[in-house]
């Protein structure tokens, strides 16, 4: 009886649940509707800049953002409209400054540098910058930097202190479980299976690592050393010595301008703006500002187009979203702008740090294609990492921020043995027939034999072969060349640009620019790749699995980087990848 009762609850709770998804729908459309209404920017009024969230390269097309009190989570501002409002601010008369909030800078380090960018360009405009926090971390700080004055919450929080980075090894835990990672791979640097083989990392590895966070800490610097007019040298020492502990190191050593709480800034605000203390301050908010209809002198009437083609998450076959690249989902976007007339010149949008090498080709033949016909530029992101460098590789030019994680030019492949997790674990066994020695080769079962391990290995080799002729093809250097600088190797914007594997440093911005000269072109109309499907088209599924991954990295926090972390272990059992070491992690 109780099993009834329960049955009949969950029918109930079921037919409830549907019901209320029309209403949902509805409540959708009226809201999407209203949110084409233009905003109207008040005079003396300030861009309120706030990121305490992994900024996307695109901002969701989710008609049902806003509806919170629904449980459905907001959509985060993607950097296209982050570098589009900061531009549109520029140049609208009535943002008199942009105020930088309390923001922690979850994304990359080359996200951070657009955005930092587009503030350098901002403040040409003789409009004000000013920051403030309670808890500086190092990212967000080296986006205030820039800013006119750095505040500092007079109990706050200044991390300065360098840069480490941490990989998380699961080796012990596959042993309890009596699972065995069986490698194939090439690259001596190929190290994105050090986790599942090793409890430490391996001393190319360490050297690799060594190389690239050096490089990343001293752009890092430098750039503060610039906006602060602080030597880069003493910038080093107080890290190194640790001398930034409470507020007023921070302002002692001019790393910060003042120390004032929350009310003191506003009203500092208000008195740029010419807004009384008795009043509100005048503000506008990223996401909504993005709706403002402001003339920024940008519009023409030119049929010629620069497509954007937006390639960012893991590579796979199949389609993707705005978080992954599927390989059929990019190749048809690739397709339609190479087809498209009006389209004169592409811009590749790689934020990627990899995936399948089987889906990597798919898309470089569709690069190549492109190429043929029309101009086409990459602008990397935070990562372009071996798949997503595989994928940038044909390209005319590359442009990469110093800060973007690229290279790692290698193969590898993972099959699991886990017989004695079977056996010894579950007191599972297997039996069978096969018609053929190799019929059941890739069972999980049971360990590779020698004669199998071979023609894995032989695969990855050809893969990688493969891989290292496309990049000479595409950079016009020797294969000897590129698997010298290959192996897996990782290197970052500012080093790639020295071995020829980036052409310039430079944000998407650059690119564009760069697409434009190329095509002979002084006026044009920028349009975007692959279309962004709204939530509707995927209600039950895109929207339980947004909700769910919200809901997750609200409740891990900072250590939601581990759950993706073994989430990644797991979707590495596949053969073969092209993928980056592993998800680099800065702190």
């Amino acid at each position: 009886m109780k099993q009834f009762f329960k049955f009949v609850l969950a029918t109930v709770v079921g037919i409830i649940l549907a019901s209320l998804i029309p209403i949902f729908i509805f409540i959708g459309i009226i809201v999407a509707a209203s949110g084409d209404k233009p905003v109207e920017v008040d005079a003396n009024s300030i861009l309120h800049i706030k990121i305490d969230y992994p900024v996307n390269e695109r901002t969701p097309n989710n008609p049902l953002s806003g509806l919170s009190f629904l449980g459905i989570p907001d959509d985060n501002v993607g950097l296209n409209d982050i570098l589009a409002d900061i531009k549109k601010a520029k140049n609208d008369d009535n943002i008199k400054g942009i105020f930088l909030d309390e923001s922690y800078m979850l994304s990359g380090q080359a996200t951070t540098e657009e955005i930092r960018n587009a503030l350098i360009d901002f403040k040409r405009s003789g409009k004000f910058i000013i920051a403030y926090s309670e808890i500086y971390t190092q990212g967000f700080y080296y986006l205030a930097s820039v800013a006119d004055k750095v505040y500092l919450n007079p109990n706050g929080i200044f991390e300065f202190k360098g840069f480490s980075s941490e990989v998380t090894f699961v080796k012990g835990a596959l042993d309890k479980l009596g699972i065995e990672a069986q490698i194939i791979k090439v690259g001596t640097f190929k190290s994105a299976v050090e986790p599942l083989i090793r409890t430490n990392m391996s001393d190319a590895n360490r050297l690799q690592v060594t190389s690239y966070l050096g490089s990343l800490y001293d752009h890092f610097l430098s750039g503060i050393s610039s906006s602060r007019h602080i030597n880069k040298d003493s910038l080093f020492n107080y890290a190194n010595t640790g001398l930034i502990q409470e507020p007023e190191d921070a302002l002692k050593y001019k790393l910060v301008d003042g120390l004032k709480y929350k009310d003191e800034i506003l009203n500092d605000l208000k008195a740029r703006t010419g807004i009384s203390e008795r009043k509100d301050l005048h503000s506008i908010e990223l996401g909504e500002y993005a709706k403002a209809n402001v003339n920024t002198g940008d519009k023409t009437t030119s049929q010629d187009r620069i497509a954007i083609v937006y390639a960012s998450g893991e590579i796979n076959g199949g389609d993707g979203d705005d978080n992954s690249i599927g390989s059929e989902t990019i190749s048809k976007a690739l397709r339609q702008v190479r087809l498209d007339s009006k389209v004169k010149a592409v811009v590749f949008r790689v934020n990627s740090p990899g995936g399948s090498s089987l889906a990597s080709d798919v898309i470089w033949r569709e690069v190549m294609l492109t190429k043929k016909v029309k101009p086409i530029i990459v602008s990397m992101g935070d990562y372009a990492a071996s798949g997503g460098y595989y994928i940038s590789c044909a390209a005319d030019s590359i442009f990469a921020e110093p800060n973007t994680i690229t290279g790692s030019i290698g193969i590898f492949a993972i099959l699991p043995n886990m017989q004695k997790f079977f056996n010894d674990k579950l007191g599972v066994t297997f039996d069978g027939v096969k018609t053929g020695k190799y019929a059941d080769l890739g069972d999980i079962s049971r360990p590779l034999t020698p004669e199998e391990k071979a023609i894995l290995q032989k695969n990855v080799n050809h893969g990688y072969d493969t891989f290292t002729k496309h990049v000479a093809e595409g950079r016009h250097k020797t294969q000897a060349y590129v698997d010298s600088i290959g192996q897996g190797r990782v290197w970052t914007g500012s080093q790639a640009i020295k071995i020829g594997l980036v052409d310039r440093l430079g944000n998407i911005n650059d690119a564009v620019r760069s697409a434009a000269a190329k095509a002979g072109l002084d006026n044009y109309r920028l349009v975007t790749y692959p279309e962004q499907k709204s939530i509707f088209s995927k209600f039950g599924q895109g929207l339980s699995a947004q909700m769910s991954a919200h809901f997750v990295k609200a409740e891990l926090g900072d250590s939601y980087r581990y759950y993706e972390q073994i989430k990644g272990v797991t979707k590495m059992m596949r053969v073969p990848q092209a993928r980056m070491p592993y998800d680099i992690v800065i702190k």
